[in-house]
Order: C-alpha cells, then structure tokens, then sequence
C-alpha cells in the first residue's frame, strides 16, 4: 500500500485541525511579550517602525506625516497593518496579528503545496514541523515583513505545485509571487526562481523525457500571465510615486548596505551556514533537506513542478544573501517552510531517494552534480561544526569553523564521485521507516517545544509596559525624536520622528526645534538602536547642552540590562 494512502480523509481532517491549534496556540500566547534576546535575530524596536505610515493612516487619518514611509518598501504590509488598526485599533498585539495570521496561512498553504505533490503523509509532516518550528513561530509573532512575506512565497509555490492537476493555478502562483515582492522586495529572488521555471516548464513541454512530454497544457504562461498582470497593477500605484519608490528600495535598502567586492561575496557566501545559528537549530531538518535537494535535481527534468520550484527557492534564495547580506537573521526566516518541504517529501518518500540507475551514471554526471553536493555538504556540516565552535563564532571569529566545515564537504563531496556506485546504490534503497519517522517529529517537537517553554518561562513584557508609560508622560500628539520613538509608539499616541543614517528624518535632524523630546537607549550604550551606533544620536544630543533627562523605562533588547530614555531637549518644564 502507498504511503500516501495511509492517512485516512478523517484522521487527516482531524490532524489538521490539531495542527493549526498547536500552531495558533504558540502564536498568539502572550502576544505583547517581549521577543526573546538570543538567537532568532527579532529587532523589537523596528515593528514601530515597520507599521509607521499604517498606524499614522488608523490614527491621523495620513499615512505621511514625516520623511520615513516604509509604505514605499513595504505597501502590502502597510495595508495588511492598516487593515488591522482599523478594526481592532492601534497597539502591539493588534500590529502582531498580522503576522500570526501570516504564519497560520503559510501552515496550511504548505500543507496544501505537500498533498499535491507528496500526499497526506508529507502534508502532515511538513505542518507539523512548520507550526511548532521555534524560528518560525517567533517571527510569526513580530510585526515585521518577513512573516508575511515568506506566506505570499509559500503561497506561490503552493499554486505552482498545484497547478501540475490545473495549469490555471498558476495565475495565483504569479499573483502570490508578486505580492511576496511588494511585501518585501528581497522577496525579489522567488520571482526570479518561479520566472525561470515556468519558462524551462514551457520550453520542455515537448521535450523528450521532460515532465511535461505527454501533458497539452504547461502552468508556465499561466505563470507569467499572473505576474504581469500583478506587476501591471501594481505599476498603476507605483510609477506616480517611482521617485520615493525607488530612493528608498534601492538608494536606501541596498546601496547603503552591503560591500559588493569579490572579498566581501566570498566573505558572505563562507557564512552562510555559520554567521547565524539558524540551520544549527534546525539540523535535522536540514539534513533531511539536504538529502532531497540533491534528490530532486537528479531527476530535475522529470521532478514535478513544485519539487522543482523548491529546489530554485533554496538555491536562487542563498544566492540573494550572498549578494546582499548573509549576516542578518531575518534574511533566513524565508527558507524555513522550503528546507521543511524538502525534508518532509524526502522522509516520506514512496519511492527511493534515488534510482538504482543513478548509481551507474556517467562520469560527466558525477561532475554536474559535485557542486551541489558541496553546497549542500557545507551547509551540514558548517551549521553542525557552528555548535562547538559557538563561542569563536559569537566573537565573530569564523576562519576554524569555516575551513573544517569545507575540507569535510570537499572530502565527502570528492568521496561520492569516487564511490558513486555503492553511495548512490545504498540511497538507493535507503528508507526512513514509520518508526523512525516517529522518532525524529518526537526529537523535533522536544527541541522546539523545549525552546518555547524557556522563552515562556523567563519572557517580560517589559517593552509593552513602556510604551504604555510614553503614553502617560506625554499627551496625545507630542513630537518625539529618534528611532526608538517609533518603537515605543504602538500604545500610545505620540507622533515619533524617526532618525537614520542618511534616511528618515536625517537632513534636518539638528535643525527640529518643533521637536522637544528625544527617545533612546541609555543602556546597553546611547544610541543603541541606531544602525550607526551612538554616534547617530549622540551628535543629536550634544546639540542640547541643556537637555533633561525626565523618565527611563526598563526595556528588553540583549541579554544584559537595557534601558530607554525620554529627555527633553531644553530641561523645560512640559506644559
């Protein structure tokens, strides 16, 4: 009997059901707690920031009161964010709800992606990793872009894979793929993944031993059609305001950023598994991904559309980091629902991982497969060696955990070539077996499960409570300067100002006597929140030599003390 037709349409029903409780459950607990400081890379004070133009539409009826509108970067969220304001009203849980609502979706939209081209068994799987997946879970819980923007990619991907049955689907797969773009534009490598597939998928339609050989219809024009119509709309909003859409995607999200030398790309491509302990949390998982990446590219011409197009995800998706920043923890939180779809198709696999002809492939073969086989063995063994190394690493100190991860891929990657016909004749017929299936979900859900009870049990929500105490101290209105005045806006009604490095409210930052108050990090060092250090800051307040300092709060940022500091910039008494 098919493994795919174990699971019974009831039982299946049911575990869904289950499925999406457990992972509603973990995400909305506590929503006004504070992220947790370590690991999973959550920036608290950026989700004010994030939502700025929606909370100014939901409460001055203007989504531009200021020269920071990340409604240019961002426009779908800001949508989703004021749709939000506007019925349940302004405040940290209300601008977390949608990312929680993100992360639901993208629980059943992978699920729905799996049954179509793994079945009830890999669905199971693949929800069950992605609900309780701790990584994930936080993010879900944070009112910034990347939740929802990695829902519209795996709703994408989940049209695409459907539309093997209903090539029409594939209008939804460009729709979804270009909303993922206006949610975030580094949603921009997907677009370039699903482009390039449904283009191949077209152009081997006829082709001799494609997938598509015997089929009339290919998603791939359905594809294109839904992207073009979406970026069409899209255009219509756009191109009046091409001018402030373009300064701040690309003068301020990219040329500011990153180094863009031949040092710096290898520099980033080195650290992708070690500079983040992101795959170190999820090792198995991405074992199990590992194993079904090189699977599917063995047969990448006969593999169904959605195995393909996650493979591109992956692939194209570390590529875009290596381009652009590989050291950020939020990058990473797109790649949580593919390597989980890549693992659950590979441990509930029908058939074998490999075909037992594969084991006798040519020499020219062997070498086309080599650099994936290094890929992917660096990611396993750099995430896995990042653990025993963690210290150096945290210093910043990569070069051991870097050279070993690359020699051990070399010989195993050079070992697979040498050895080809017993490696690939013994994944062959290697099988995960249903007890040891169990086995893995249950070392999974300890792991995960083990993380959320910590985050629980030490949580604050210290960061809440001040923004409610902002509130006290200064009527509806005030004009609050600096970056944290936008993170500390969500419960009450202040108008903050947000300063940046040569964005934001920087030309005039020394200039803003309308402005009497300042919020910032005192501890762990002034100026703290700002990218720049305390020099951003710090060049404000010294232009107030006699500024008061008349409240702190206690917030919640690293691991050590923190603490924020509402000053007001002539020590006059507040009216």
């Amino acid at each position: 009997m098919s493994r795919r037709s174990v699971v019974s349409r009831r039982s299946w029903i049911v575990a869904v059901i289950a499925i999406l409780a457990v992972g509603l459950t973990l995400r909305t607990l506590w929503l006004r707690a504070d992220p947790p400081v370590t690991s999973v890379g959550i920036v608290w004070h950026d989700e004010g920031a994030w939502t700025h133009n929606a909370r100014n539409l939901a409460l001055w009826g203007t989504a531009k009161t200021d020269n920071w509108n990340p409604v240019y970067i961002a426009p779908v969220f800001t949508a989703l964010e004021y749709g939000s304001f506007a019925v349940f009203g302004v405040g940290t849980w209300q601008a977390r709800v949608v990312p929680v609502a993100s992360g639901l979706a993208a629980i059943v939209l992978l699920m729905a992606g799996l049954n179509a081209i793994g079945g009830r068994r890999a669905a199971l799987v693949g929800g069950i990793l992605l609900a309780t997946n701790y990584w994930f879970v936080m993010w879900n819980r944070a009112a910034l872009m990347e939740s929802t923007m990695t829902a519209f990619i795996v709703a994408s991907w989940a049209a695409y894979a459907m539309s093997e049955r209903r090539p029409a689907w594939g209008i939804a797969a460009g729709v979804c793929a270009a909303l993922a773009f206006f949610t975030k534009a580094a949603a921009a490598f997907f677009v370039a993944a699903i482009v390039l597939d449904a283009v191949a998928s077209y152009l081997s339609k006829r082709g001799r031993g494609s997938f598509y050989e015997s089929r009339k219809t290919s998603p791939g024009p359905f594809t294109i059609a839904g992207l073009v119509v979406a970026f069409g709309v899209a255009a219509i909003f756009v191109i009046p305001e091409w001018a402030e859409y373009y300064r701040y995607n690309w003068l301020t999200a990219v040329e500011r950023k990153p180094s863009y030398t031949i040092g710096a790309l290898i520099d980033r491509a080195s650290w992708l598994p070690v500079a983040q302990d992101f795959f170190s949390r999820i090792w198995l998982v991405v074992l199990g991904a590992g194993i079904g990446l090189v699977s599917i590219a063995t047969r990448y011409l006969t593999a169904r559309p959605g195995e393909r197009l996650l493979v591109l995800w992956f692939v194209i998706g570390l590529a875009e980091l290596v381009v652009h920043d590989a050291g950020n923890a939020r990058r990473y939180v797109m790649f949580i629902p593919a390597l989980i779809a890549l693992a659950s198709l590979a441990v509930t696999a029908d058939r074998p991982w490999f075909s037992a002809d594969f084991s006798r492939a040519s020499r020219r073969t062997r070498w086309l497969v080599l650099p994936l086989v290094l890929l992917v063995g660096y990611i396993v063994f750099g995430s896995l060696l990042r653990i025993p190394f963690a210290g150096e690493v945290e210093a910043g100190i990569y070069r051991t955990t870097v050279r070993l991860a690359a020699a051990l891929a070399v010989v195993v990657a050079l070992t697979v070539v040498w050895r080809w016909g017993a490696v690939f004749g013994w994944l062959s017929r290697a099988r995960v077996t249903s007890g040891a299936l169990a086995v893995l979900l249950v070392i999974s859900l300890a792991w995960n499960g083990g993380q959320y009870v910590s985050w629980a049990a030490a949580r604050t929500d210290l960061n809440y409570r001040a923004s409610v105490a902002v509130g006290q101290k200064l009527p509806p209105g005030t004009l609050v300067q600096g970056k944290l005045a936008n993170g500390l806006a969500l419960e009450n009604r202040i108008r903050p100002i947000f300063v940046g490095r040569g964005f934001g409210n920087y030309e005039d930052r020394l200039r803003r006597e309308d402005v009497g108050y300042i919020l910032t990090y005192v501890l762990p060092s002034v100026g703290y929140e700002s990218q720049a250090g305390s020099g951003l800051i710090q060049e404000i307040l010294d232009q107030y030599p006699d500024r008061r300092a008349i409240e702190s709060f206690d917030v919640q940022e690293t691991p050590g003390p923190d603490r924020a500091e509402l000053i007001q910039k002539h020590g006059r008494a507040r009216n």
